[in-house]
């Protein structure tokens, strides 16, 4: 299944700024390991924002969901998930 997440990062600006960059290492090495294992479709950066819109394939809801509040800066985030299918008129059978 196919998800879209939009995923916008609001770190509070009196936060420790070591225990911010552990944080933020951590959610690189994690969302490189899903990116390379092809869970992680597609990561893009909302131009100027700490933000990003991110494709994601996955079994169902709940493995999207499981994998999603793993990440090391959910508490930080607010998200909005749209599930996708094919469109009809797409000339390209995946998802280039």
């Amino acid at each position: 299944m196919l998800f879209m997440v939009e995923m916008d990062v609001n770190i509070p600006h009196d936060f420790d700024p070591a225990t911010a960059d552990r944080i933020k290492a951590e959610e690189k090495a994690y969302s490189q390991t899903l990116q390379a294992s092809g869970v992680w479709r597609h990561i893009w950066r909302k131009a100027g924002l700490y933000s990003n819109v991110s494709i994601f394939d996955v079994e169902s809801n709940a493995a999207l969901h499981d994998l999603l509040i793993a990440l090391p800066l959910y508490p930080f985030m607010m998200m909005k998930v749209t599930p996708l299918c094919r469109h009809p008129s797409a000339i390209h059978e995946d998802d280039r």
